[in-house]
């Protein structure tokens, strides 16, 4: 026993060391796995590496509520080595780096309409999509009738940092004609057939007004490359217009409003006396869509996997999911998910199959 008792002693005597010499290595440590990862995301290609077929990122899954876990509305959009993004809110920029997709691969960003949650990102990624690649072009970037003026009021907000930038590291690192963004406006009413935005052999990319009185316009997206297929909502209620669009498609990217949680919110501001806050509560039922209504119309389209994204309210806790979604799931009979920022559909031309990754938390 006595023996039995010194080994362990000694053992952990041992471990304790070990520990202590990790301890003060840390430093060394993690230098080491930082310089690895600084070369791996400066050496890869990440449009590369994946396989032909359509890919789909939620670099943003919130709104403009707030949530710890969700950066404003988002989303990347992969069709063979073409990147894309659709809407750009706050945190959405670097949450594209993070996810190993850098803004200087865009190739083009597509607006679903000027609430601010939906632009409050842009200056930062026009500035990334320029710096971090020395951009020769600015980003070209698509939307309803409105667009020049948003996108000229953010060149205009960030026309001292240009000079700034420009000064420091020189045009050769920061080109002036690749600053902001070229805007390609399109005019949309509330019953305008589908607005070809890009027509190739292997891509097709559309747009399609959607039902957010009284916000006018409001668009969604449809993407087909080598006949996989997706459709992104945008900001709406439910719409038969976007039901028409999902019919069969593999992907399905629909906003959601609990209207259980908002109203558990509305009732706290009454109480509270935050007037303002309850009819901000109150209003917003009216141009959204509930989970249940996103099951129901992915269920009538026929569409294989819905992706619920732009989460009103936030959900600061993972036991909220289940009141949020309530009883979606039985509802629809593809896969549904609610969606995370980092979440990564991969749709493999030539197949069926749709799997989804967490790139946050691979990067991480």
């Amino acid at each position: 026993m006595k023996a039995l008792r010194n080994i362990l002693i000694g053992a952990l005597c041992v471990a304790l060391l070990a520990g202590a010499g990790l301890w003060l290595a840390r430093g060394q440590i993690a230098l080491k796995l930082y310089r690895r990862g600084a070369e791996q995301a400066m050496a890869a290609n990440p449009l590369a590496s994946l396989p032909d077929g359509l890919h789909v990122g939620l670099c943003g899954s919130g709104a403009p509520l707030p949530d710890p876990h969700r950066a404003g509305p988002c989303t990347v959009v992969i069709a063979g080595q073409r990147m894309f993004v659709v809407d750009i809110g706050d945190g959405a920029t670097r949450n594209l780096t993070l996810m190993g997709l850098p803004a200087a691969k865009a190739e083009a960003l597509f607006l679903t309409h000027y609430h601010s949650d939906h632009i409050g990102g842009l200056g930062e990624l026009m500035l990334q999509h320029w710096a971090g690649g020395a951009a020769q072009k600015p980003l070209d970037i698509y939307g309803p009738q409105g667009l020049e003026s948003v996108v000229g009021g953010f060149q205009a907000a960030y026309a001292l940092d240009r000079g700034y930038r420009i000064a420091h590291h020189g045009e050769k690192v920061v080109p002036p004609a690749g600053f902001g963004g070229t805007p390609h406006p399109f005019e949309v009413a509330p019953d305008s057939p589908d607005i070809v935005l890009i027509d190739t052999p292997d891509l097709k990319v559309t747009a399609f007004p959607v039902k957010h009185d009284p916000v006018h316009p409001a668009v969604g997206y449809k993407f087909v490359y080598k006949g996989r297929s997706l459709v992104i909502s945008g900001d709406t209620a439910p719409s038969p217009r976007v039901e028409a669009e999902a019919k069969g498609v593999d992907l399905l990217v629909h906003e959601a409003l609990s209207d259980r949680l908002v109203n558990l919110q509305r009732e706290a501001a009454i109480a509270a006396h935050r007037d303002n806050i309850a009819a901000i509560s109150h209003d917003i039922l009216g141009y959204h869509t509930t989970p249940e209504q996103a099951a129901d119309l992915a269920e009538r389209a026929g569409a294989k996997y819905l992706l619920l994204n732009h989460l009103v309210p936030g959900i600061p806790i993972a036991g909220l999911e289940g009141p949020f979604l309530g009883d979606a799931a039985r509802r629809f009979h593809g896969t549904l998910r609610l969606g995370h920022d980092g979440d990564f559909i991969s749709m493999p031309a030539g197949g069926t199959g749709i799997t989804r990754t967490d790139r946050l938390m691979r990067i991480r």
